[in-house]
């Protein structure tokens, strides 16, 4: 049956870090990017500073973020300065994403550590991040196991062999299947072909993104922009050699390193767990013998330098501790947001649902369940083979699609776990007929 579309609440504002944390359900929340690999003792204390000026909550984005909630007005700046005694390389600024095993991966064509530290040096000092809006990022994907072709961004650089040399597809406005390809660019000239992309964009306006200018108007605009840009080629994908970067694999498990060691990639049910339970969880990578911890897109950590035996090892503690460490982890194919009394704008409780449905429907669907408590989506960018929406009205079912598409019903909440599976032996019978 239809149902009436949903009203979308108006998007916020700046990203909440450490200086601008932001207000929601159960406290301030602040959102840390940390660059590199993070040292076992700094994160523990990072958990213990969660714990003591928070609520201990700690969350992984989808885009590989930290997030800290329970925050108030005086213990925020007691956090963020219990951050800055940790010596953890974090963003600021344009976000600038690179894959989680940067500089690390012996499957990687590209090294990408360096161009994103001189890009984030070089957008500081033309105070670009007053010009943007907040949303505005960068992805440096250099290739290897670890990808980043479902993280979306504004401007896109993907590392690819060309002729036999490395040379960075810049492509904007989505994640890598979506994106608009723009040309090839040699790494010496990716900053300032970077530049003139975000200067283009910030002429749209305070709130322009990538994807807005495409709308509007194409890809003319960004190519006007790169017209006599060093380094800069516009032939086709069929006019050169072209030796892609090898194929990413899933984040949960083992990834072979350059040293020879390994990284073991470790997910979190929902995107979320307590201070305590990540602190045990250091201490038993202190007894595996990990050198250290990168948070990695997909609500995912990374462990950093076992042996494939102390992998092992690893997970199987992981895993009594509550972590993800199989790829087919029904939790997986459920994200939700924090949702109410969390998050402010929430409808409906995303987490106290989301285990129930990953138990029981989400396997049948074949695909990713997105219980959003409101109609913004956050997260979940992208479309999902159903999503869940809070509304005033009870929980909203769009099927293919995305938050603030039409639902094709509403139900109230005490009836979702059956609506789903209503839905999901509809779809079963369906493809039996085909």
């Amino acid at each position: 049956m239809n149902a009436p579309a949903i009203t979308v609440p108006q998007r916020r504002g700046a990203c909440p870090g450490l200086s601008a944390p932001l207000q929601t359900g159960d406290g301030m929340l602040v959102r840390l990017l940390l660059i590199g690999t993070i040292p076992l003792a700094a994160f523990s204390a990072l958990c213990a500073a969660a714990r003591t000026h928070g609520n201990g909550i700690i969350e992984i984005t989808s885009r590989g973020s930290i997030q800290v909630r329970g925050l108030s007005a005086i213990s925020a700046p007691k956090f963020a300065a219990a951050v800055a005694t940790l010596d953890i390389a974090a963003e600021d600024g344009v976000p600038v994403l690179c894959n989680a095993l940067a500089g690390l991966d012996a499957e990687e064509i590209f090294d990408s550590t360096s161009l994103a530290a001189e890009l984030r040096c070089t957008i500081a000092q033309h105070s670009l991040a007053s010009k943007l809006s907040p949303k505005v990022s960068i992805v440096i994907d250099g290739g290897g196991t670890a990808d980043l072709e479902a993280v979306a961004a504004d401007i896109r650089l993907r590392a690819q062999s060309v002729n036999g040399d490395v040379a960075l597809c810049i492509s904007a406005g989505g994640d890598e299947a979506r994106a608009a390809e723009l040309g090839y660019v040699a790494p010496t000239h990716a900053v300032e072909a970077t530049l003139r992309l975000l200067d283009a964009i910030a002429r749209g306006g305070r709130d322009a993104r990538a994807r807005d200018i495409l709308a509007a108007g194409g890809k003319q605009v960004f190519h006007d922009a790169l017209t006599s840009c060093p380094g800069l080629s516009r032939a086709s994908t069929s006019s050169v050699s072209v030796k892609a970067a090898a194929a990413g694999t899933e984040t949960i498990g083992t990834h072979r390193l350059r040293d020879g060691l390994y990284a073991l990639g470790i997910g979190l049910g929902f995107g979320h767990a307590d201070a305590n339970s990540f602190e045990q969880l250091v201490g038993a990578a202190q007894t595996a013998g990990v050198n250290g911890l990168r948070a990695a897109p997909g609500r995912a950590l990374l462990a950093i330098g076992l042996t494939l035996a102390a992998a092992r090892v690893f997970a199987e503690a992981a895993e009594q501790l509550g972590f993800i460490v199989r790829a087919d982890d029904p939790r997986r194919n459920v994200v939700a947001c924090a949702g109410a009394p969390i998050c402010a704008s929430a409808f409906i409780a995303s987490r106290a649902l989301a285990p129930v449905i990953a138990a029981t429907a989400a396997a049948q669907l074949g695909g990713t369940v997105h219980i959003s408590g409101c109609a913004k989506g956050c997260a979940h960018a992208s479309a999902a083979a159903l999503t869940v929406v809070g509304t005033p009205d009870g929980c909203a079912l769009i099927a293919d699609g995305f938050a603030r598409d039409t639902p094709f019903a509403i139900v109230p909440a005490d009836e979702l776990q059956s609506a789903i599976a209503n839905y999901a032996r509809c779809l079963n019978r369906e493809a039996a007929h085909v």
